[in-house]
């Protein structure tokens, strides 16, 4: 039996998404404060889950079952090149779900909950039936929760050892939604490919002009009403750092709107980075409150 290279594993697995998970898992530590039941070695655990399990299981899978179609568009990937021969991309995306999911067990039940949840939507955007990622609605919505809501959950139910407060989830699912705006943003290097291959991403649906407004709004209108929360609990001066970042961002959403295909790549690398720092302010704010 031929066995796939680290190297190649380690490609599959495709370490530069594991940032945006790991960011919201900290976000959601940061965000319990005070006193905590979590060691750091539980902490970093978490971390672990968050990007090299979770994160990676879902780019094997979105790989293999993309396979035929890499093998004409992307035949370097490792998959359709036969770096990761036979049916190893499967085996490797079973056995990752496996070893995430008794990683999460050892965390408490919220946690095990959470991955359970973020792992069956992993699934279930790549593989058939139901391929959310053919629509971008549905598929945007569920890697948008995958990446933030459901990290931002565990790195404050790992700190809390209970279900997080309130307005701890009010917040995560604040910012999930507004990162349904960043994974449309996403669409746009795809259009052409996506439309000769039957993938209604919003560009493909609306046109890129209409996607790029509402990718705007669906990222703005989060953020406002973030502020609005943590204006009305008692923490006026990150209200006023979220809306100083916010109003970059919508400047650099003038320019995205005015040239949706040009900008897109550029905004993700600095609107988008804006949008990840007010997270971490907001954090600090309901850590405070």
């Amino acid at each position: 039996m031929t066995y796939p290279s680290a190297p190649a594993v380690l490609e599959l697995f495709k370490p530069i998404t594991w940032f945006a998970p790991m960011w919201a898992f900290l976000c959601g530590v940061v965000s319990v404060g005070g006193d905590s039941g979590a060691s750091w070695t539980v902490v970093a655990a978490g971390v672990l889950l968050a990007g090299p399990l979770v994160c990676a299981t879902s780019q094997a899978v979105n790989d293999w079952f993309d396979r035929h179609v890499d093998g004409i568009n992307e035949p370097h990937r490792p998959i359709p090149s036969g770096r990761i021969p036979g049916r190893w991309g499967f085996y490797i995306a079973v056995i990752w779900s496996g070893v995430s999911l008794a990683v999460a067990w050892t965390l408490g039940s919220w946690v095990l909950a959470a991955t359970m949840v973020g792992l069956i939507l992993a699934w279930a955007y790549s593989a058939p039936p139901l391929r959310l990622k053919q629509n971008g609605w549905f598929g945007n919505a569920a890697v948008a929760f995958c990446y933030e809501g459901l990290p931002w959950f565990t790195g404050a139910a790992i700190m809390a050892t209970v279900l997080p407060d309130w307005r701890i989830l009010l917040v995560a699912a604040l910012y999930s939604i507004g990162a349904h705006g960043i994974m449309t943003l996403n669409d746009f290097k795809a259009i052409e490919g996506d439309t000769r291959m039957g993938i209604r991403s919003l560009p493909v649906q609306l046109g890129a002009d209409a996607a790029a407004r509402l990718a705007c709004v669906m990222m703005a209108l989060p953020q406002v009403a973030v502020i609005a929360l943590l204006t009305l609990f008692g923490q006026p001066w990150h209200a006023l750092a979220v809306t100083a970042l916010l109003a970059v961002q919508v400047v650099l959403m003038g320019k995205l709107v005015a040239d949706p295909r040009g900008q897109a790549a550029r905004y993700n690398a600095t609107g988008t980075t804006l949008y990840v720092l007010g997270m971490l302010v907001a954090a600090f704010a309901l850590r405070s409150s």
